[in-house]
């Protein structure tokens, strides 16, 4: 290469750089898109009653936000005028292959966040994977608190508190309404779930009932589906209450098969995250249950713009109503919006970095669905959010479960406070629960 083309390819080179670097300090252009991974359970016991839902609660989002047809203050275009383009994958198969299929998003489809998951087992396994990239993750459900409270992340998020608020959310409930509890038996599943919400709900119990006496106390593994032996066991103890986290097909499987053995005639049922099996049991759902749906959703939301929005445009798309999964993906879509657009208004317009939306998301603070959602555990990477509480009254006239005896509780009354683990926190006493 002689030395006027060596001059003229640095010259190109230099040209080139110098476009790119303008390009980079543009505003984005209509062309540009935000691409999105999206992981929810689209196959296996937990797709029906939870991982659908979830991903049509996405949809429904996502489908508004490209044509700006959300309420205010979530009426711009997409994120930040770019539309935002999903990259749907199943969380079916366990956690190993969920921590491939997360590499795969990051590298091979190049997506700017990973937004999802709902089981616990996956939550724990995929964060480190992020962390390592340093690619940002945004956790929309997985409920234990372990999660942040044993390692400190800086590209992970959870937009939805954790399973300590649904315990002592039915706990303070059951206190309410003078809910006998001498006796207490619990049936879990056996995995960070399971383990944790147990752990929550027997601690919280001892604060609030210091002299009921746990009788059974049931692991069964996730996925079991059979519950004859357990549910046995509890026929048989006769306890006050029985406390159960099972969810998804498992917990549809549970009550189908507890209900004609008797179980919820003999003891008071209190389910921490049962809302979103009310419409396939229907009827079969027995009356008079304790349910939490993990937050202030579905047919325990409150009435707002947003949520009026949500809840009939989700129905009317779906032929059925919203609950807890596509009110938690669709306030983590809304909570992962509003930091893009506050990036842009630091940086100029552009799209910006992931650095970038690590820093608007950190404490951030937005409207969902289901009520404020306040990024204000785990310094600033951990939400929390209000809850309510119900019974369950199957309706014959409108043929479906109505929830009543709803009481609602503050975000602060529920959830511990920065810097106090959750298990600490109830055995101390919940010291600081703001609850009026």
């Amino acid at each position: 290469m002689n030395h006027f083309a060596r001059i003229h390819r640095t010259a190109a080179l230099l040209s080139a750089v110098t476009a790119a670097t303008l390009a980079l300090a543009e505003p984005v252009s209509a062309e540009e898109s935000f691409k999105l991974g999206i992981v929810t359970f689209l196959s296996g016991p937990a797709a029906d009653s939870f991982g659908v839902p979830a991903r049509n609660g996405g949809q429904f989002v996502i489908d508004n936000l490209n044509k700006a047809a959300l309420p205010a203050p979530y009426n711009k275009l997409g994120f930040g005028g770019m539309k935002v383009e999903p990259v749907v994958i199943d969380e079916n198969g366990g956690a190993t292959k969920q921590v491939q299929e997360l590499r795969n998003l990051y590298e091979r489809e190049k997506v700017d966040v990973v937004l999802g998951y709902i089981g616990s087992g996956d939550c724990l396994a995929v964060a480190p994977i992020a962390e390592e990239l340093k690619k940002m993750l945004v956790l929309m459900d997985c409920g234990t608190p372990r999660i942040f409270e044993e390692t400190k992340y800086n590209y992970v998020f959870r937009t939805a508190a954790h399973a300590t608020m649904d315990n002592v959310g039915l706990i303070r409930y059951m206190k309410a309404k003078n809910v006998k509890m001498d006796t207490l038996s619990l049936i879990n599943q056996d995995y960070a779930w399971g383990q944790d919400s147990r752990a929550d709900f027997v601690a919280a119990a001892r604060q609030l009932y210091p002299d009921a006496k746990v009788q059974t106390d049931l692991l069964p593994k996730f996925g079991a589906g059979q519950y004859g032996t357990e549910i046995s066991a509890l026929v048989s103890a006769g306890s006050d209450v029985v406390y159960s986290s099972l969810w998804g097909g498992d917990l549809q499987a549970f009550i189908l098969q507890a209900s004609p053995r008797g179980l919820p005639k003999r003891s008071q049922l209190v389910f921490s995250a049962a809302d979103h099996v009310l419409p396939p049991l229907s009827d079969r759902m027995p009356d008079g249950t304790i349910i939490g749906a993990r937050g202030a959703y579905g047919l325990m939301s409150q009435k707002s713009p947003l949520n009026d929005w949500f809840f009939k445009g989700y129905e009317a798309a779906n032929g059925i109503y919203p609950v807890q999964a596509a009110y938690r993906m669709s306030q983590a879509i809304l909570g992962l919006k509003s930091a893009v657009e506050k990036a842009m208004d630091k940086n100029g317009g552009k799209k910006p970095s992931t650095d970038e939306l690590v820093a608007a998301m950190t404490g951030l603070e937005w409207q969902s669905p289901g009520g404020l959602i306040q990024m204000k555990l785990a310094d600033g990477h951990q939400a929390i959010q209000p809850i309510a509480i119900s019974r369950t009254k199957y309706n014959p006239d409108s043929k479906r479960v109505d929830l009543v005896d709803i009481q609602y509780f503050p975000a602060e009354c529920v959830n511990p406070p920065p810097g106090v683990k959750s298990l600490d926190w109830i055995k101390g006493g919940m010291q600081g629960a703001k609850c009026n």
